[in-house]
């Protein structure tokens, strides 16, 4: 089964860098994702926060970023800590 996400979005929000029991960075983040898509042949506005975190040389590259900038994030989601929602493992990014 293929679980893979491509998203535009800006940074919302991001956490102090943090460091696994392992000692590899990690940042938490929460991405805003804003645009007009076609859904049942009508125009629908779409808006949405998505949780997401960044490990390694990525979390250390997003950590020095401006919030508020555009991004085009690749990855896949799993569950959340406790097993709530979705949040989106980066493991690509390419600035807008």
């Amino acid at each position: 089964m293929e679980n893979q996400l491509t998203l535009k979005a800006a940074l919302a929000e991001i956490q102090l860098l943090r460091y696994t029991p392992a000692g590899l960075p990690a940042l938490d983040l929460r991405l805003e994702h804003e645009s007009v898509q076609s859904d049942a042949g009508a125009r629908r506005q779409v808006k949405a926060s998505v949780r997401a975190v960044a490990f390694g040389t990525l979390a250390e590259r997003l950590a020095r970023q401006a919030p508020g900038s555009g991004w085009t994030f690749k990855g896949f989601v799993a569950a959340g800590r406790g097993g709530k929602g979705l949040v989106l493992h980066i493991q690509d990014i390419q600035q807008d």
